[in-house]
């Protein structure tokens, strides 16, 4: 068993270039790109545990050198990117973890391989997020931007983790950006009991107590906030408590995402979870580069979690 960094890669958009290339060419396309990768993490000092379809497995001794390496992938492939048609572009998003890792016949078992999966999931296109342990055994003196996304609940552990995104532009600035320094021991946020929640959808607005939580979105009567688009699963979503963090589940058969007010992260669950740590929107059934998907916007304000109207923005 070693202490190794794991990073899952995965291509995003091949839907896309299959649907123009073919099958034939569209193969080739992604297989050549996730052979870069493998390349250029190899010259970072990992090493390729295994190709995924479209996706790379790697895994690092060292820690910096695995963040560095993601972070230069992608920055050199979003230069790549720049004369590629728009139909044709695949992007990254990216996963990482560190932990003890089990080593057998070339293959990597263990919790850090798991959580790197999930959040190369959770991430969005062109992402790079990584667990707590990635950022602390940077240490103080890095030059790795990261911003921290809050403790979220990884399918398949028990506890919550903090995870961050790595800031890999640029043009990003620093003000919005938290430098690694030592992290404390996750526990409940004192500031984030509430006292309740108020969903506002077009002309629908109910308030719920903490008392009413668990409380569950979706297109039916049944729900506890109807949300009528075909698009809404008919129970999609559920909002509960836990350790005075309000926390979103998505139930649905197409998919929730949420983002944050200040940033374009965008977390995509299926059938996971994710933290309500600041003001942000919800989208139902579709993303957010659908202008017409079902959208609700939340804010964290006085003392309660208030959701207000954001849906079938033009």
């Amino acid at each position: 068993m070693a202490e190794l960094t794991i990073a899952f890669v995965d291509l995003t958009g091949s839907v896309s270039v299959f649907e123009t290339l073919g099958n034939d060419r569209a193969t080739k396309a992604v297989t050549k790109l996730t052979q870069w990768i493998g390349s250029m993490g190899a010259e970072g000092g990992g090493t390729v545990v295994k190709m995924l379809g479209d996706g790379v497995l790697m895994s690092f001794a060292n820690n910096s050198e695995a963040v560095d390496t993601m972070v230069r992938i992608q920055q050199e492939h979003a230069k790549r990117l720049l004369q590629w048609p728009d139909r044709l572009k695949l992007m990254m998003q990216i996963g990482m973890a560190r932990g003890q890792v089990v080593v057998v016949d070339g293959d990597c078992f263990g919790d850090a391989v798991n959580v790197a999966s999930r959040l190369s999931d959770l991430a969005g296109p062109e992402q790079i997020m990584v667990t707590d342990t990635v950022i602390r055994k940077l240490g103080p003196r890095n030059h790795v931007r990261s911003r921290s996304l809050g403790p979220m609940r990884i399918k398949g552990r028990v506890e919550p983790c903090e995870v961050f995104r790595i800031e890999w532009q640029p043009e990003m600035l620093s003000e919005f950006l938290t430098l690694p320094a030592d992290l404390q021991a996750l526990g409940p946020a004192k500031d984030a009991v509430f006292g309740g929640i108020e969903l506002h959808w077009l002309d629908a607005r109910e308030a719920f107590n903490l008392t009413d939580l668990p409380m569950k979105i979706g297109r039916v009567p049944e729900a506890d906030f109807v949300v009528s688009d075909p698009r809404v699963s008919r129970l999609h979503a559920s909002i509960d408590i836990r350790s005075g963090n309000y926390v979103l589940e998505d139930i649905s058969s197409y998919g929730t995402w949420v983002r944050f007010a200040g940033g374009d992260n965008v977390i995509a669950l299926r059938r996971q979870e994710c933290l309500l740590h600041s003001d942000g929107e919800i989208a139902m059934g579709a993303p957010f580069s659908d202008f017409s998907a079902p959208t609700v916007a939340f804010k964290l304000m006085d003392g309660n979690l208030v959701v207000g109207q954001g849906a079938n923005r033009k």
